[in-house]
């Protein structure tokens, strides 16, 4: 579990808490992953209207990525802007 053997106990502690954290980072991550995904997978398969409606989904979970750290604000904004700019090039 452990990759270095801590010697404080504020050294314990901070293992703990990280293995935490890094739990709810990967939660938000797939999170993002699987919303992006799903957005994409309807544009592939020609479905505008339900990419427009997966939209605020995946804006959501980029935004609550980015709010928690797991992903950068530019990181955020480019993901946002590509993903919109992908549903205005499938309109026509």
């Amino acid at each position: 579990m452990w990759r270095h053997m801590a010697i404080t106990s504020s050294a314990k502690k901070a293992i703990r808490s990280s293995a935490r954290k890094h739990v709810f980072n990967l939660r938000r991550k797939v999170a993002l992953h699987d919303a992006s995904k799903s957005l994409l997978k309807a544009l592939a398969a020609k479905d505008v209207t339900g990419a427009e409606k997966l939209l605020p989904a995946a804006f959501k979970a980029i935004d609550k990525a980015c709010k928690t750290g797991v992903i950068k604000s530019n990181t955020a904004d480019r993901k946002k802007s590509r993903l919109a700019a992908a549903i205005k090039r499938a309109k026509g």
